[in-house]
């Protein structure tokens, strides 16, 4: 199988995580050049034109949440000024990349320490899938589970000091898309289009 070359357009070290392991469990052909963003949602909007416009030359995968839209067609047309290049493949997560994460639900249960049957079958159907993924860390019977994933009593920080390492790091050793697909309908989505993508890397 040749392999190609794509790039990565994503929000956080957590969602690059999450696509790097899609690519790799699902044994896609296409491989990683290049990871942009890390910044948050407002580096996509800002920039995905300019993307875009340059897909002809190099395919992009984005990821990025559906946040408080009400669905990833009302994003797109926010955000895009012009149609979506062929070869740029826009996935959105409903309605965090969290509920992705939470989607595996023995594995992150297990790394949680937390009971299985508190992991929601359906996580896309949560509003706020970052706040109740803390929630649960805050139950926790893991020291570095509470204290890194949840913020610390009286901090005003929104989440723990070590959350995007501690998750990231679950993705990277723990996490199964055999596993989590069957639970969030936007990561199965996300996996179908990303099996039949087949980028044009000549086309203008």
């Amino acid at each position: 199988m040749t392999t190609v070359d794509i790039n990565l357009i994503v929000e956080d070290t957590l969602s690059e995580a999450l696509l790097v392991q899609v690519l790799v469990q699902s044994k896609s052909n296409l491989k990683v050049a290049t990871t942009f963003g890390l910044e948050g949602f407002g580096y996509i909007k800002r920039t995905i034109n300019g993307f875009n416009k340059t897909a002809g030359g190099m395919p992009y995968l984005v990821l990025t949440d559906l946040d408080e839209y009400s669905c990833p067609k009302a994003l797109l047309n926010s955000w895009l000024s012009a149609p979506l290049h062929r070869n740029m493949l826009f996935r959105v997560a409903v309605r965090e990349v969290e509920s992705w994460v939470l989607a595996d639900r023995t594995n992150i249960a297990s790394y949680l320490s937390v009971a299985k049957q508190k992991i929601p079958q359906r996580p896309d159907e949560l509003e706020d899938p970052k706040q109740f993924l803390i929630t649960l860390a805050r139950k926790s019977r893991k020291r570095i589970i509470c204290e890194g994933i949840a913020p610390l009593p009286f901090s005003t920080a929104k989440i723990g000091r070590d959350y995007n390492g501690l998750l990231t790091a679950f993705v990277a050793t723990n996490w199964k898309l055999a596993n989590a697909k069957d639970n969030s309908v936007s990561l199965s989505r996300a996996v179908k289009r990303i099996s039949e993508f087949t980028p044009d890397i000549k086309s203008a």
